[in-house]
């Protein structure tokens, strides 16, 4: 299955417990669409936040987000992983 990065650009500050929030969020709504949210990283005082995710699709990875919490990405990129 394809991975992809997808960036947030929320455009403040963020706290990483909120995102952490996200997050679970995110892993309770994925079984439906066949999504895997791996891991994800914050950059808390530039306001951006990185998702790795295993999805059949950009969209699906998206919906997920769209249906967990709102917070959609600014970019998806499919990526392949390296050493």
């Amino acid at each position: 299955m394809p991975l992809y990065m997808d960036v947030h650009d929320v455009g403040a500050a963020i706290d990483a417990n909120d995102i952490a929030k996200a997050h679970l969020a995110d892993l309770r709504a994925q079984g439906a669409y066949d999504v895997r949210y791996l891991r994800y990283w914050v950059s808390a005082e530039r306001g951006k936040v990185f998702c790795l995710v295993e999805a059949p699709s950009a969209r699906a990875a998206e919906t997920v987000h769209r249906e967990a919490h709102g917070l959609t990405a600014d970019a998806i990129f499919q990526v392949q992983e390296g050493s």
